[in-house]
């Protein structure tokens, strides 16, 4: 196998020996490769010129938003994808290989690699393969993502934003035809998390989440943790091939950990065919 690997040293849990080991494990599996360091800056670039030089395999060690750019790059027809945990959350990580180190995941995904076809969803052009969250809860994220880096000031302006926004811009969305339905958000899962469809199944899990006081988005916390989610009274669950969402302003959303900001009005689409992981054998299909 011939690989290329992608290395962001600046990222939450790679550091700076990271393209070393990376070139010990490949040397330790008997595998060609060229390992890359670029700048943060540089990811997306490094991740082009990867891919151009047509691997077998490219190996991405960094955070949700690289995972997640890397296979929308590589998507169905180009090279398999190992998105490694090198970031905060490794959302894409952790679904495809369990909590385990990203020296773990590498040197298991080389000794026993199969191709793996994972499936997605779409946000007006924007891929995602675990889930997307759609209205004002997203836009805890950014706060998240300033406190991330280092900008206190900025995270407590978020903050206020987001408390500002709940309850009062909600959601008006329509799924596969259905009656037009009003929510505070919408998530959307795809079947590698969702413990309610099969790995197979084509379509998304779609949940609208509409607690109407702080005494539902508690109660709907305590139930998250408990897994019992589904059956709160503020959710309403269903399957999702096509939708629309609109609001009265831009739409900010989490897709696969990261924030975005959207136009006032989206499609959704479930794509059956995203891009193909690079897994061990065990991680083939799902238990």
């Amino acid at each position: 196998m011939r690989v290329e690997v992608v290395t962001n040293i600046a990222s939450g849990s790679v550091g700076k020996d990271a393209p070393g080991q990376a070139e010990a494990i490949l040397a330790e599996h008997g595998v060609t490769g060229r390992v890359h360091a670029p700048g943060e800056k540089d990811l997306n670039t490094c991740l082009r010129e990867a891919l151009d030089a047509e691997p077998e395999a490219l190996l991405v060690v960094a955070g949700d938003g690289t995972a997640r750019a890397a296979a929308e790059m590589a998507g169905p027809d180009g090279p398999m994808v190992a998105p490694l945990p090198g970031g905060t959350m490794n959302m894409l990580p952790h679904a495809l290989y369990g909590v385990v180190p990203w020296q773990t995941a590498m040197a298991d995904c080389l000794k026993s690699g199969q191709e793996r076809m994972i499936s997605g969803g779409e946000v007006n052009g924007r891929l995602f393969f675990v889930a997307a969250i759609l209205g004002s809860p997203a836009l805890w994220a950014e706060a998240r993502e300033a406190a991330r880096a280092g900008r206190a000031d900025l995270a407590v302006l978020r903050a206020r934003r987001a408390l500002r926004r709940a309850f009062s811009s909600r959601l008006r969305y329509v799924l596969d035809g259905r009656p037009k339905g009003k929510t505070e958000a919408l998530t959307l899962m795809c079947p590698l998390v969702s413990t309610a469809l099969h790995e197979d199944e084509r379509a998304l899990e779609a949940a609208a989440l509409d607690p109407s006081s702080a005494l539902d988005i508690f109660r709907l916390g305590v139930k998250t943790v408990t897994g019992d989610w589904r059956d709160d009274p503020s959710v309403s669950v269903g399957r999702c091939r096509i939708g629309k969402v609109w609001a009265g302003g831009r739409i900010p959303a989490i897709f696969d950990g990261e924030p975005a900001r959207l136009d006032d009005t989206v499609s959704i689409r479930f794509r059956p065919k995203a891009f193909r992981a690079l897994v061990p054998a065990s991680q083939s299909s799902t238990p």
